[in-house]
């Protein structure tokens, strides 16, 4: 069983964030946070409630469901019981009229209901300021992340070739990955923080189903079982000699996640042009990830990749067709999609203790998706691999 989140790394965090607010926020007097994963992160358990953090006195976990659990799990000191809002009312007193608060997070209707009993006139956002803090990773975090980082590149880089059999669906395969996964030490969930995103395992697909469209802001594709479910694999697509073999998926340990892509060629080589547009697709990670510096800005990064690239390459780069992204990588952590991202208009320079994940990929047409992702430490000798070192496209023969 995962052991407690330390104490001190709980008030480590909560002293960076009071920090970040008083930087940005002098006047905050209030902060809720509302999102389990964010009172995760601040109290080390999950639990139907809200923190509530002044600017002056203690924080508190109120916690509507379940208190035992959260006295169970969580270091923090803390954690008091509430059957509603109304309890927090008869005991908090007085209240400020502005509460900052996660607005990407937050549903209308909790808080309305919080509203009912607690006199809030302005709502003010804190979603970027508790990424920034998450964005820097603390020794604890990193070790998590290593663990996550080392059970990725096993099952990946080691054990999927021997999963792969002439005639399985997409679907047999992402369930024998899954299993794999779990049993090797995975978390058995990946958690994204943008709206509406469903993944069970990954994006995984034989040929060009790694480049069927889909709703997701990302490079690849994924046809899914149907219209009601586009995740985890086709039950009608079957491995065939030849096909291109796409796995991008997350794996976590304590919540914390990498991400990583490989891809594998399965009884037959693919056309020496494709080959070399992974190849390259390998090249610009290595170039990527040497300069993840402390003191470098995603944008700058970004930008010294694009120019590097001829027009002909753009136009597959990062996608298919019109199905393209405007950036290489992205943070991550309890999310996998977390800040700063690898793109245009991310200035502020990248802190040592940052994790990102690169992932320099190609759309081809008749063939599928190919290129590379690992996630990597940002260190002052550039980005450390946290997930193998493996090429990707394996033969399997």
């Amino acid at each position: 069983m995962q052991e407690k989140v330390p104490l001190p790394e709980l008030q480590g965090r909560a002293t960076r964030f009071l920090a970040r607010m008083d930087k940005r926020h002098g006047d905050w007097q209030m902060a809720a946070i509302f999102g389990r994963l964010n009172q995760y992160y601040f109290c080390g358990t999950m639990q139907d409630g809200v923190l509530l953090v002044p600017h002056d006195g203690e924080a508190v976990l109120w916690v509507r469901r379940s208190i035992e659990r959260a006295m169970q799990e969580s270091e923090f000191p803390n954690i008091r019981p509430m059957s509603s809002f109304r309890d927090i009312a008869n005991e908090q007193g007085s209240f400020p009229d502005t509460l900052f608060l996660e607005k990407e997070v937050v549903p209308l209707a909790v808080l309305d209901r919080f509203r009912k009993y607690l006199p809030v006139r302005t709502i003010r956002a804190i979603d970027a300021d508790v990424a920034a803090v998450r964005s820097v990773k603390s020794p604890y975090e990193m070790t998590l992340l290593e663990q996550a980082g080392d059970i990725h590149r096993r099952v990946l880089e080691d054990r999927v070739p021997g999963m792969l059999s002439e005639g399985m669906n997409e679907a047999g395969l992402a369930c024998e990955l899954f299993s794999e996964m779990v049993r090797e030490g995975h978390q058995g969930i990946v958690r994204f923080g943008m709206f509406g995103v469903e993944i069970v395992v990954g994006h995984l697909g034989f040929g060009e189903n790694s480049i069927c469209p889909t709703a997701f802001d990302g490079a690849s594709g994924i046809r899914g079982l149907g219209p009601a479910a586009p995740v985890l694999g086709s039950r009608e697509r079957r491995l065939a000699a030849g096909d291109l073999v796409y796995i991008d998926n997350a794996c976590g340990v304590g919540g914390y996640q990498t991400d990583k892509t490989m891809t594998y060629m399965f009884k037959k080589a693919l056309p020496e042009g494709v080959i070399g547009i992974h190849e390259e697709c390998v090249e610009i990670q290595q170039r990527a990830a040497e300069l993840l510096k402390p003191g470098t800005a995603p944008g700058e990064i970004y930008h010294a990749i694009m120019e590097e690239l001829s027009p002909e390459f753009k136009e597959k780069f990062m996608g298919f067709a019109n199905h393209r992204v405007k950036f290489i990588g992205h943070g991550v952590g309890l999310f996998v999609d977390e800040p700063p991202v690898i793109a245009a208009g991310f200035d502020e320079p990248l802190q040592e203790g940052m994790v990102i994940a690169l992932e320099p990929k190609c759309g081809i047409p008749g063939v599928g998706m190919v290129g590379i992702e690992n996630t990597f430490a940002v260190t002052p000798g550039g980005g450390r691999s946290l997930t193998g070192k493996s090429p990707g496209l394996v033969p399997v023969f």
